[in-house]
C-alpha cells in the first residue's frame, strides 16, 4: 500500500522560513502527480501546490513567489520550501499522490488517490 509520511512542521514567526518534507513509499505509476494541501481550523482544504512526473508546476495565487515545490526522485521524497511566511499560512500541510487525471485540476483533492496525515504548520505573528 501507498504510504505518505510528513515531515518538517513546527512553528515559526511571521517572515520566517520552512521546509515541508513528504516521503512516498510503495508508488509504482510513472505518471503521477503529488502535490500539497492544506487546511486551517473551520475552513475548506486548500491545494497550495503541485508537480508532475514531467516536472510541471502550479501553486495556488497566495504562494506564488513564496512557495517552492520539488521532489527527489531517488529519494521518494516530495518538498515544499516556505518563506516569508504569513499568519495566515497557519495550518495543517498534506501531501498526496496519484495518477494523472487529466480531468481534475492539480490543485484539486480529487485529483489524488493517496494522502499523509499531515504536518502542522502555525505562524505567529
Amino acid at each position: 500500500q501507498v504510504q505518505l509520511v510528513e515531515s518538517g512542521g513546527g512553528t515559526v514567526q511571521a517572515g520566517g522560513s520552512l521546509r515541508l518534507s513528504c516521503a512516498v513509499s510503495r508508488y509504482t505509476s510513472s505518471n503521477y502527480r503529488v502535490g500539497w494541501f492544506r487546511q486551517a481550523p473551520g475552513k475548506e482544504r486548500e491545494g497550495v501546490a503541485a508537480i508532475d512526473s514531467n516536472g510541471s508546476t502550479r501553486y495556488t495565487d497566495s504562494v506564488k513567489g513564496r512557495f517552492t515545490i520539488s521532489k527527489d526522485n531517488a529519494k521518494k521524497t516530495l518538498y515544499l520550501e516556505m518563506a516569508s511566511l504569513k499568519p495566515e499560512d497557519t495550518a495543517m500541510y498534506y501531501c498526496a499522490a496519484g495518477r494523472i487525471l487529466p480531468w481534475w485540476s492539480p490543485l484539486q483533492g480529487e485529483a489524488y488517490e493517496y494522502w499523509g496525515q499531515g504536518t502542522q504548520v502555525t505562524v505567529s505573528s
